[in-house]
Formats: structure tokens, C-alpha cells, sequence
């Protein structure tokens, strides 16, 4: 009899194990919030790059057409905004969010597209801020002080979305490796 309600538990085991892990609410819920909170920060960066522009009587004026960085970081804030809000509703649709894989490839393509667009955007900050006397270009902050912190704002909106990208990039990872069994632990006696 103990074998067999040994046996019994030994087969719901493997079955268990066999069944698609779900995970846990609060798992669920960080994607959520993290994938939501993505959406503000993108269309506040978005508008703040936008909308930021100042003219100079000395210099002329400057707004974010002007610097092709500035277009990347809004391009890809807009992508980001829209897949945020898709994948969110997605995640509780419950077709979609067994689709794993999916999530976890577009989590990393967006983050590695923050990245470079985080990059190119401190790049400009640094050398509107700094210059490059190497190359004969000055600093433009002193002449240009408003438009420079609307874009350090921006550009702090938009690493918070990075670091959102990156905290999905190991959730979505979590969700897609979890699918699988470990490796087999299996001892090999060799004796020679």
C-alpha cells in the first residue's frame, strides 16, 4: 500500500512537471506595472524633446530637428510607448501570454535599441554641455541654457525607461527559460 501511495505521488509529480509553469502574481504584476510605467515616461520624453526649442539672437534658434540623435531618441521612445501598452494588454490575454518567446525576443531587441538610443543621446548632452575643441566646436549650454535642461530632463526620462527595458529583459527571460526542465543532474561513474 505504501508503494503504491508512493507511486501515486511520484506520477502527480511528473505530471506537474510536465504541465506549463504559470508564474507568480507578483511576477505578473511587476511586468505589468514595469510595461505601464513605460508608457508615461516615453511620451514625457517624447514631448519634452519636441516641444524644446530656443532662439538665440546671436546664434539663431535650436530645436530638436536640428540634431538627428534627437529623432532617434523619439523614434524609438515612440516604439517603445506603443509596445509597452500592447504587450501589457497582451500579457493578461491569455493566448498571448503563453507566447513567452515573444516577449522575451522583442524584450531584448527593445532594450538593446534603448541602449544605443541612450548612448547617442548622452553623446549629444555631453557635447552640448562640453564641446569638442578638438574638432572646433564650442559649448552651446551658455548660449542655449533652456533647450539644454529640457534635454538633460528627457534624457533622464529616457534611462529610466532603459532601466525598465532591462528590468523586463530578466523577467521575460525568467518566463522563457522557466519552460524548460533543468539540465539532468546525472553522476557518471567512471572506473578505471
Amino acid at each position: 500500500m505504501r508503494d503504491d501511495n508512493n507511486n501515486i505521488r511520484e506520477e502527480e509529480r511528473i505530471n506537474s512537471s510536465k504541465q506549463q509553469p504559470q508564474a507568480p502574481m507578483a511576477l505578473k504584476l511587476t511586468d505589468s506595472c514595469l510595461r505601464l510605467s513605460v508608457v508615461p515616461l516615453s511620451l514625457a520624453t517624447i514631448w519634452l524633446t519636441v516641444t524644446n526649442h530656443q532662439s538665440n539672437p546671436d546664434y539663431g534658434s535650436l530645436d530638436y530637428n536640428s540634431i538627428m540623435g534627437l529623432k532617434y531618441m523619439v523614434g524609438v521612445s515612440a516604439i517603445c510607448a506603443i509596445y509597452a501598452l500592447l504587450s501589457t494588454i497582451s500579457s493578461w490575454v491569455t493566448c498571448f501570454a503563453s507566447k513567452a518567446w515573444l516577449f522575451f525576443v522583442t524584450d531584448q531587441v527593445l532594450a538593446y535599441l534603448m541602449m544605443t538610443s541612450v548612448a547617442g543621446a548622452t553623446e549629444i548632452v555631453y557635447l552640448l554641455n562640453k564641446g569638442d575643441t578638438i574638432v572646433t566646436w564650442s559649448e552651446m549650454c551658455s548660449s542655449y541654457p533652456h533647450f539644454c535642461s529640457k534635454l538633460t530632463i528627457a534624457l533622464g526620462l529616457h534611462v529610466f525607461v532603459l532601466l525598465s527595458f532591462l528590468f523586463l529583459s530578466v523577467i521575460s527571460a525568467y518566463r522563457a527559460f522557466s519552460l524548460f526542465d533543468p539540465p539532468c543532474d546525472s553522476q557518471v561513474n567512471i572506473n578505471a
